[in-house]
This record gives structure tokens, sequence and C-alpha cells, in this order.
């Protein structure tokens, strides 16, 4: 008859598998190449407490989504420092004890989300570039050209993460991959995202990018939003 069955098979199963090249389904074909990694399920229950969705997010950033390039991304943390630091994204997850946490974000446009995060603790990567004694503020920069502030004393004092997941998955681009700081008990403009370096600074009347519209410097929920 010619040609076999087998080769056949293997024929229609690489010409099926040319067709759908780009459309994600290629991979689940069992035609070879080995497993591919899907995107996991969104966490919406936590140890008992129902969790908002990422969805449930307002997009707000000043220039919108950000794609980040991870074969050149480098967080580095700079400025009063006795030993400045610079992570690629790997270095920052596989290097460092990671941690949970279920932490409201609080917008002031009025709404908020409950959120199961995943990272690190930021004092750990500031504990390995060794503050100097005049550092009082960490100025988070990002990609987009945000900038907001907080307090050595709160990173230092306090369970802070630097987000890379959410609900479970991965930080969508939307949302701020591929790092964003948790800035807990504070409002949603202080939650950096997509930082690409933390500056310590002596400069305690630093204004970031809404601080400089007359939002609080500090951001606590305790305190009103707006006037310093």
């Amino acid at each position: 008859m010619g040609m076999s069955r087998t080769r056949i098979r293997s024929g229609l199963c690489a010409a099926f598998v040319a067709a759908l090249l780009g459309t994600g389904v290629a991979g689940l074909l069992g035609c070879g190449g080995g497993p591919q990694p899907l995107q996991g399920v969104e966490v919406r229950a936590y140890e008992g407490q129902d969790l908002s969705s990422i969805n449930d997010m307002r997009e707000n950033s000043i220039q919108g989504p950000q794609a980040v390039d991870l074969s050149t991304y480098r967080l580095t943390i700079t400025g009063l420092v006795e030993q400045p630091v610079s992570y690629a994204y790997a270095d920052v997850i596989d290097d460092h004890q990671l941690y949970t946490k279920v932490v409201t974000l609080n917008c002031v446009e009025g709404w908020s989300v409950d959120i199961l995060w995943e990272g690190v603790l930021v004092r750990d990567l500031l504990n390995e570039a060794k503050p100097t004694e005049d550092a009082r503020i960490a100025i988070f920069k990002c990609v987009d050209g945000y900038t907001t502030s907080v307090d050595v004393a709160y990173l230092q004092g306090r369970d802070i993460l630097l987000a890379y997941k959410m609900n479970g998955l991965v930080l969508p681009s939307e949302r701020g991959f591929p790092f964003q700081l948790v800035a807990e008990d504070k409002w949603g403009y202080k939650w950096a995202k997509w930082i690409e370096e933390i500056e310590l600074s002596s400069d305690i009347g630093y204004k970031g990018f809404w601080e400089e519209f007359g939002y609080s410097k500090d951001g606590s929920l305790s305190r009103p939003s707006f006037g310093n």
C-alpha cells in the first residue's frame, strides 16, 4: 500500500500542529515536544476567607500596563546602602524565603480588594544591601516612571511583601509584573507596580508622583489620603 499507517498518522499530526502554532492548542495534543506549562487556576478562598478576583482590581496606572522583558530586567537597591545590589527576577524568587499573606488593597477611588499575595519580605532584600544609619525613606521607582516612598522603619519593622504572585497566579502585566509592593495599611497609591529600583534616601520631604499632587506622603489608611 506504500506509506504505513504510522507514517500517515505522524504526518497528519505534524501538519495539524503546524496549523495550530501560536494558538496554545499544540501543547495539548501529545504530538511530541514534552509537557507544556499552563497557567494555574486563581485561588478565590484561603483559610476560610473569601478572596476578591484579580479582575476586581481597576487599571489606573499613569502609563497603562507595562511589558517587562525578563531577559534584561534587574531589580536594584541603591542610594544610602553599604552594598548596592542588583537582582535578576529569578534571583529574588529562588534565593529568598517566600511568604504568603492575605492583605486588603484600599484605593482612594473608593474600591478595595482582598488578595492572597506571595513574595519576599522587603526587609530581607534591604538587609542584603545594608542600609546606612541615615537612610530614612525607601523610594520605589517603577518601569513606567511612577515613584512613591515609604519609611525604612515601616519596611524593617513589619512583614511587608514584594509580591510576584496574587491569588496563586504570577502577576499579570496589568497588575505589576514582575513585582508589586504590598504596602499594607496604606492607600493604594503606595502600592507601587512594575518596580525596578528601591533607592534609600535621607530626604524625608521626598514626594512621589501622586504626592506631588497633594496626596499624603505617609499614605496610612488611618489618616486622610489627601494632604500632608
